[in-house]
């Protein structure tokens, strides 16, 4: 039977599924080439870049072609991760008129942007119906962050949530989502670090047995529930025992 230390060490890979840049994200202290080398200095294998795509927040808003203003940071992040052997996904933050809430979604590309870019006044519910498929997830963070007005929604309109987020300055209640995911069968839950300084960045990630080539294969891995969080430098795993 294999020991617990032969089956934490063959989730060698590390990712990190939820940070901000700046200037994209406006919010943010990070520029994107300290994002990387601090990401590789941490033993990162890849990154989700999740900037905020909001309809009152970041400046790319006011370029003449706000999604390749918006993209900047991204490819910025890809040039030096190329160098450095950091992957970097494409991922947003997204948040419409209905709430406060904030919704990670995870398999898109630059044709997904530019499709939803305008369509803010959606309701998660419309938005879910209307886009949602197999190659694409939308994950709620920080779902009981009631600080910044954030309150969990029906499971019938998003597909997993991030019952694990360790940004040091917010109180994201992580308990209570673990418990909400638990009470309401949602099956995809995940861990991300909210990074928008060098100093948060390590003290989360998800551990993966394989590591993902693009996003779709990404979302593939959230779909399969293979995989473990590591909080602090110590392992935990992602689901329930049944």
């Amino acid at each position: 039977m294999q020991n617990i230390t032969e089956y934490i060490s063959s989730y060698k890979y590390k990712i990190e599924l939820h940070a901000h840049t700046g200037p994209c994200s406006g919010c943010s202290k990070i520029c994107p080439t300290d994002l990387i080398y601090h990401l590789k200095r941490q033993g990162f294998d890849a990154v989700v870049l999740t900037n905020h795509f909001f309809y009152d927040h970041g400046n790319y808003r006011e370029a003449p072609d706000p999604i390749d203003e918006y993209l900047k940071d991204f490819y910025e992040c890809c040039n030096v991760g190329e160098k450095e052997g950091v992957r970097v996904f494409l991922g947003a933050e997204y948040r419409f008129l209905e709430s406060k809430n904030d919704y990670l979604i995870y398999g898109i590309d630059e044709n997904f942007l530019r499709s939803t870019y305008s369509l803010s006044s959606l309701t998660l519910e419309t938005f879910y119906k209307e886009f949602h498929s197999d190659d694409l997830l939308i994950i709620e963070a920080h779902p009981f962050r009631e600080s910044c007005g954030c309150s969990p929604v029906s499971p019938d309109f998003i597909d997993g949530i991030e019952i694990m987020n360790t940004h040091p300055l917010k109180m994201s209640q992580n308990a209570l989502a673990a418990k909400y995911a638990k009470d309401n069968g949602i099956s995809i839950v995940t861990v991300g670090g909210d990074l928008h300084n060098n100093a948060h960045i390590g003290l989360s990630s998800l551990r993966t047995r394989v590591l993902p080539k693009d996003e779709k294969e990404l979302v593939k891995v959230l779909r399969s529930r293979d995989y473990i969080f590591e909080i602090g430098g110590y392992p935990m795993i992602a689901h329930p025992i049944q």
